[in-house]
């Protein structure tokens, strides 16, 4: 048990191990810097959030999420607009062009460089198109509706927080808004072509002239800006050309910077919650706990499980997805099997209702809703239903295969007695005619059958068992048959 609880300790700080690169001495940098390069996934949420935790500690006051994505997962890049938001420094999203980088922050990205307080966006970079899809059977389509709408919100939600005009935030989700240019007294903005008219009355109403410009984005298509766009329309903070250029814009002339790396942990976390080896885990850790419950004293099979069930429930608890409730259902689980197992014959209730709890806990830690109410989130159910659903069924392959294969095995042989004892060499409970007489002879029930226990036979105390059934301590039985030394009866 030492040594179990040992190894659950080491996973446990294995995962919570930081990993970043300073490039000065100085104990709280000037300059935090975050990568956030390739697909947005659940992974990345937890490295962005150990990232914020480390800026937090370190006590810097600027923080800099240098982007380079074509997208990702909607749920994750709404966690990751929701961390970087709840950011106690300055934020500034930095979309660099180098040969290391695509020079894009489309679809998701988009979304979390809003969620920044200023955006700088190098030369030949790009940045937009960041209306939710997901993939189907017949390819990339749309989101639903109610899963726009609620992109929609939150990008109008973060440009109005932090200062960017909301119609070009809006028109990036929304193909319906056609945006325009419009002066008024020779100031440049953009807004939706419905607002027009309000806006030109609001304008007279003050005295103020407003003359209609080039329309940006035309209705049916999706707003990407350049980022020469972005600094005509005053959306970005700057177009500098390198690292040095963009710390001067933020006023730092040689600041002292520390870059947040990829860990271990990340790479674990991103390998362990992928659904192929999701399936795996579970696979293995259920035929183990199986091979486990129905050994007797505790082995190798247990150790596995719970190494395994630690892995899994500790990666995705990670990413926010494992609270008291899914611990709770696996437990109570665990128990019910255990009940099923040792207290009530055959499988039953108890038996299936461990089953279901342990495999509902397993797909709640997967996911961060109960009930979906989204397009993607329906998506991630079905990823995950999949995911647990082979997980189980190579289980019980995996069970049934060992079982079978097992003692066909040469150098296990010795773990196993294949020897049996037989009639003709001497060995017997009981002879033939002995047999023949005990059955339909009468007696009571001393103890309890569940379903063995004991009987009292023509004055004899004997070992019987029932076909099944529960017989309280003094049920008349009859004995129905007799094999070897086994004696069945039946209450009557």
């Amino acid at each position: 048990m030492k040594k179990i609880i040992l190894i659950c300790f080491i996973i446990l700080l294995l995962f919570s191990t930081t990993a970043f690169t300073k490039d000065s001495t100085s104990e709280s940098p000037d300059v935090f810097i975050i990568p956030i390069d390739g697909l947005i996934d659940r992974s990345l949420t937890v490295f962005i959030r150990r990232g914020l935790e480390q800026a937090d500690s370190l006590g810097t006051d600027m923080i800099i999420f240098e982007i380079n994505t074509f997208g990702g997962l909607v749920e994750s890049a709404l966690q990751i607009a929701t961390l970087i938001g709840s950011a106690e420094q300055h934020t500034a999203a930095y979309i660099p062009a180098n040969p290391e980088t695509t020079g894009v922050s489309w679809s998701a990205g988009a979304l979390i460089s809003f969620a920044c307080n200023q955006i700088f966006m190098s030369p030949g970079t790009s940045i937009g198109a960041a209306a939710p899809v997901y993939t189907s059977t017949e390819g990339t389509v749309l989101a639903d509706e109610k899963t726009i709408s609620a992109v929609r919100a939150q990008m109008a939600a973060l440009a109005e927080k932090n200062g960017y005009p909301r119609a070009a935030a809006l028109a990036m989700v929304d193909s319906d808004i056609e945006l325009i240019e419009v002066y008024i007294d020779d100031e440049l903005r953009l807004i939706d072509s419905a607002d027009l008219e309000a806006v030109e009355n609001e304008a007279s109403a003050d005295g103020q002239e407003v003359r209609k410009g080039r329309t940006v984005s035309k209705e049916g298509k999706l707003l990407t800006f350049t980022a020469l766009d972005m600094e005509k329309y005053g959306i970005s903070s700057g177009t500098p050309e390198s690292r040095k250029q963009l710390f001067e814009m933020l006023g730092f002339e040689n600041p002292s910077t520390a870059e947040f790396e990829t860990s271990i942990p990340d790479k674990l976390i991103a390998v362990v919650t992928g659904s192929s080896l999701t399936a795996i885990l579970i696979m293995l850790g259920l035929g183990a706990l199986y091979m486990e419950i129905t050994s007797p004293g505790f082995g190798i099979p247990g150790t596995l499980a719970i190494i395994i069930f630690t892995v899994i429930f500790v990666s995705n608890s990670m990413l926010g997805y494992v609270g008291s409730l899914e611990i709770l259902l696996f437990l109570v689980g665990i128990i019910l099997l255990l009940v099923e197992i040792f207290l009530i014959p055959g499988f039953g209730a108890a038996g299936i209702s461990g089953f279901l709890l342990i495999a509902a806990s397993l797909l709640l830690s997967q996911q961060d809703f109960i009930v979906p109410e989204f397009t993607w989130q329906w998506d991630i159910l079905q990823a995950n239903l999949m995911s647990i659903g082979f997980g189980i069924l190579g289980s019980i392959v995996l069970i049934a295969v060992f079982f079978n294969v097992f003692p066909r095995i040469g150098v296990f042989n010795r773990l196993i007695l294949n020897s049996s004892q037989q009639k003709t060499d001497g060995f017997a409970m009981q002879n033939d005619p002995a047999d023949m007489n005990l059955v339909g002879k009468t007696g009571i029930a001393v103890t309890t059958l569940r379903p063995s226990g004991k009987a009292n036979i023509d004055g004899g105390i004997m070992a019987v068992e029932t076909d099944g059934d529960f017989l309280d301590a003094g049920t008349k039985v009859v004995i129905l048959e007799v094999n070897s030394n086994r004696i069945v009866v039946r209450g009557l």
